[in-house]
């Protein structure tokens, strides 16, 4: 048995206890997002468009990641809904970025690793790192959704009178209380991937403007800023909808 099986068999114990049959529900998402994503890299592969590949792969991811969830149906629904609104967002940022910043292929410290071998795959580099940066920001955008959609869709369940827009305002609040939890979890993330990278600047003296322009560094920054506009754009974007569908509910029960 290899390291890595033992560790999912461990993860998915502990899940069974923890979450009982959600547990075994998030494993299984798990596990079918991780083929997704094997099959997204295959059809790049086969010099399928990159970025077109990853938008639908990411909705589908999306698709799974919420609806697998132990949300309500109203709250996941928006949740989607959402995502899909601040992926569409993160796609219009995110390409003049990647062009403009020049950080896809390899760098100079992947240059070992490379040594012999040839880099014309026929595939475009930068459409890659875009790829890349969409992919990253989808866990973190989904359960942002996740999260403020269903402490709305409960306080609605809760006070089933409370108007459009105090539930906005309620939005925002809980907003303000997971933003920063977050934003640390996506630089702790960062930041501990890059270990290595950052020991191997420390070994060489690199400068502090040759990090900021090494195209390794520059590359993972920019996919964590972009996650993070994700992260900050999806709290307002879930509340509006949620207040949105209350506001329309309220209409419809009036004629009624």
């Amino acid at each position: 048995m290899g390291s890595i099986t033992a560790l999912g068999i461990v993860l998915l114990i502990l899940m069974i206890i923890v979450g009982g049959k959600q547990g075994i529900t998030s494993f299984l998402s798990m596990v079918v997002n991780f083929g997704i994503l094997f099959f997204t890299i295959v059809l790049i592969a086969f010099h399928l468009p990159p970025i077109t590949v990853t938008i639908v792969s990411s909705i589908i991811l999306l698709s799974i990641t919420i609806f697998w969830s132990s949300a309500s149906d109203n709250a996941s629904t928006t949740a989607f809904q959402a995502s899909v609104v601040v992926v569409i967002l993160i796609v219009v940022i995110i390409i003049p970025i990647e062009y403009w910043a020049q950080v896809g292929g390899f760098g100079l410290e992947d240059s070992e690793e490379l040594e012999g071998l040839s880099t014309y795959v026929g595939i475009n580099f930068t459409k890659i790192a875009i790829a890349t940066a969409i992919l990253s920001s989808l866990g973190a955008v989904a359960e942002a959704a996740i999260a403020i959609a269903s402490g709305l869709d409960e306080i609605i369940s809760q006070h089933k009178e409370i108007k459009s827009g105090q539930l906005f305002v309620d939005g925002t609040v809980i907003g303000k209380q997971i933003i920063g939890t977050a934003v640390n979890t996506l630089f702790f993330g960062f930041f501990g991937s890059s270990m290595a990278l950052f020991i191997w600047f420390y070994g060489l003296h690199y400068t502090f403007g040759e990090i900021l322009n090494d195209k390794i560094f520059a590359a993972e920054l920019i996919a964590i800023v972009v996650s993070l506009i994700g992260v900050v754009t999806t709290i307002p974007v879930t509340t509006w909808i949620m207040s949105f569908k209350l506001k329309k509910l309220h209409k419809s029960q009036l004629k009624e």
